[in-house]
């Protein structure tokens, strides 16, 4: 089975916990801090590789997390960092932000990397704070959270040549006739239901990727009858076989369908419409076709090359394969196509740090800084409270909480951890 999507949650490894320790050495009074920072978590990293077709690997297993960094200890000595988690991933995945529809990768190249969740730095130990009025801290920091999201995968096939076309056209026959793609054949519509890739071999070790995309219908542009999940793989093709049924085999006129093929790529791309397009007439060996294939002629009008093939008996597709060889060499490969309305996002920064709401006598304080200030402070440590108090009126919290009528014992919940109000 052909996978294309896929939903994954990943989540960067935490940072290490950093130290507090004091050198304690025969001869050395009063030795100073020595607490070592925590080692950095290790991150999410994406790979691309040509060799995968599929996203069928991350629909069995959807969670990872990378390793967390090692805690700090005496002596300056850092944490070790930990490993990051690499996964190969297919050339031609888009990687979206699940919640909020933000593209955060576009993996386009082999051996390409994007990191998709940091891992979280390391907290510093206690050698860090030491100052001029300060030279035996007790403070320390937790480690920095990983950063966590769910991530949706879609896979736009890279290939060199699409077949696109009206269902039972032929298209999954070609294929399978001039590549070793060995697609599901039978005479009835939307037999392909996934697209099937397929090498090309060309005299003189030359070759080219041949893309079957499942057959388009008329509305395919609106996402009827799955079209936006066959559109998008035309995308990234640098030629168009615009395959038709010449013979009319199925009561359709060829010229409607070329037109209404046309229509549905430039309805969901104007750019796709620019494609250079070879339109290959096929099924020649069925009465009625030689009629039809002289209108097409006197219709296009020499605008756009015709051959004249038969996918059953093989006729014509050498020369097709011959003539796509050679002109491909002077097609540009595509630039990638703005992504569809759906998925453009806008992206605003607020104003505020944080925001307060009140739910009875609790007042819940929101904001990722304030909260990755409460995750990488130790609480049961007096001067880690201490600075943490000092974040608060830094920040504006302490006076917003009294602006929005806060009192004397009154309960404070910042991520997941209450405080009360003294």
């Amino acid at each position: 089975m052909f996978y294309d999507q896929a939903k994954i949650y990943v989540k960067g490894g935490d940072g290490g916990a950093g130290a507090v320790a004091f050198r304690r050495e025969k001869y050395v009074p009063e030795g100073g801090p020595s607490g070592g920072d925590g080692g950095r978590g290790g991150s999410i990293v994406f790979v691309g590789d040509e060799g995968l077709r599929t996203l069928v690997d991350f629909r069995y297993k959807r969670h990872y997390k990378g390793d967390r960094g090692d805690h700090g200890q005496a002596k300056n000595m850092s944490g070790r960092s930990g490993t990051d988690t690499v996964l190969r991933i297919p050339v031609g995945t888009v990687v979206f932000d699940d919640g909020t529809g933000e593209t955060i990768a576009d993996i386009t190249e082999h051996g390409q990397r994007v990191v998709v969740a940091a891992g979280g730095r390391g907290g510093r130990g206690n050698a860090r704070f030491m100052s001029n009025t300060n030279k035996a801290p007790t403070l320390a920091e937790n480690g920095e959270p990983g950063v966590e999201h769910w991530l949706r995968l879609e896979l736009k096939l890279l290939a060199d040549v699409g077949l696109v076309g009206f269902p039972n056209v032929g298209k999954s026959t070609i294929i399978s006739k001039v590549s070793a793609a060995k697609p599901k054949i039978a005479d009835y519509h939307f037999t392909t239901l996934v697209p099937n890739l397929g090498v090309v071999d060309v005299e003189d070790g030359e070759s080219f990727v041949m893309a079957d995309i499942p057959g388009l219908i008329e509305g395919a542009h609106t996402g009827a009858g799955l079209g936006h999940e066959f559109l998008r793989h035309t995308e990234r093709t640098r030629l168009i076989l615009h395959v038709l049924d010449i013979s009319g085999s199925e009561e359709r006129d060829p010229l409607e369908d070329l037109k209404i093929i046309q229509d549905e790529l430039r309805l969901y791309s104007p750019v796709l419409a620019e494609r250079p397009v070879v339109i290959v007439a096929n099924k020649m060996d069925i009465p009625g076709a030689e009629e039809h294939l002289q209108r097409l002629k006197e219709a296009v009008e020499g605008s756009r090359e015709i051959f004249a093939v038969s996918a059953a008996t093989g006729e014509g597709l050498q020369d097709l394969v011959y003539h796509i060889a050679k002109i491909l060499p002077d097609i540009s490969a595509p630039q990638i196509l703005s992504l569809p309305t759906e998925h453009r996002v806008t992206k605003a920064d607020p104003d505020k740090r944080f925001e307060i709401r009140k739910e009875e006598d609790l007042f819940i304080v929101e904001g990722p800084e304030i909260e990755k200030h409460v995750k990488m402070t130790f609480f049961d440590r007096e001067a880690s409270v201490y600075r943490f108090q000092n974040i608060l009126k830094v920040m504006g919290i302490d006076d917003a909480l009294r602006a929005e009528g806060i009192k004397e014992g009154d309960k404070v919940d910042i991520a997941g951890v209450k405080f009360d109000w003294v």
